[in-house]
């Protein structure tokens, strides 16, 4: 997916975040290269989710940068919330309002390539909000996909659904980052991280504290706040 226009590697420079007088993030750094899945684990609070909505976008820094390495004219990076919201009409036109939001003019051959890469054509003219939870993160992420990212940004993908709903949403992770997209995902489900990730950063109380491959992490080799998150030990 990678070429000259690429938008990456993507540079997060001493990211800070204050709201109502509280530090929640406290001069993250680090750099999101081409390629693979990057896990973000911490407990609760430790700022992961606010992490990647200031790297799309959504919400600006108190102080740090965020870089691309380029600029090519267009948006190339989504993201799929924890609870990803549905729009009241038919899971096509979920997908074709995100297009025709950002003007693609090819749309409806786009919204049925969507529905067919992830399973949904049958579902197409069925109320996306009568869906179950793991059709309706399917149909997020198909709508993210729809958009051509170079880099997607996931939430939770799978928080809220039951072990069959998530052994899909894996695949499906596993399977875009096989075709080259780069993929930043926050996740609570350390045995997620281990299996779909490459590297991980450890957040807690709003600090980077490791950024080290996953087998790394994962072998007790990191900070000793990370062995004890692993073991399931509470940070206080």
């Amino acid at each position: 997916m990678r070429d000259i226009t690429s938008i990456l590697p993507l540079s997060v420079q001493g990211l800070s975040f204050d709201a109502d007088g509280k530090r929640l993030l406290d001069r993250v750094s680090f750099v999101l290269p081409g390629g693979g899945v990057t896990a973000i684990i911490g407990p609760n609070g430790a700022g992961k989710s606010l992490t990647l909505r200031l790297c799309h976008g959504l919400v600006a820094p108190c102080a740090g940068a965020i870089r691309w390495h380029t600029d090519t004219g267009r948006r190339r990076h989504a993201m799929v919330f924890q609870r990803p919201v549905m729009l009241r009409r038919s899971t096509r036109a979920n997908i074709m309002h995100a297009l025709g939001a950002v003007g693609v003019a090819d749309a409806s051959s786009r919204a049925e390539a969507a529905l067919a890469r992830f399973g949904l054509a049958a579902l197409a003219d069925r109320p996306a909000r009568l869906m179950s939870g793991g059709e309706q993160q399917r149909l997020a992420i198909a709508r993210a996909w729809a958009l051509e990212p170079e880099v997607l940004f996931l939430d939770e993908p799978s928080s809220q659904l039951d072990p069959g709903a998530t052994r899909q949403i894996e695949e499906i992770i596993a399977g875009l980052a096989a075709e080259g997209m780069t993929i930043l995902m926050t996740t609570h489900d350390l045995g997620q991280a281990r299996r779909l990730s490459q590297r991980i950063l450890f957040l807690n109380r709003g600090r980077l504290i490791d950024d080290a491959p996953t087998e790394i992490v994962f072998a007790g080799q990191s900070s000793n706040e990370a062995r004890a998150f692993i073991a399931g030990d509470l940070l206080w």
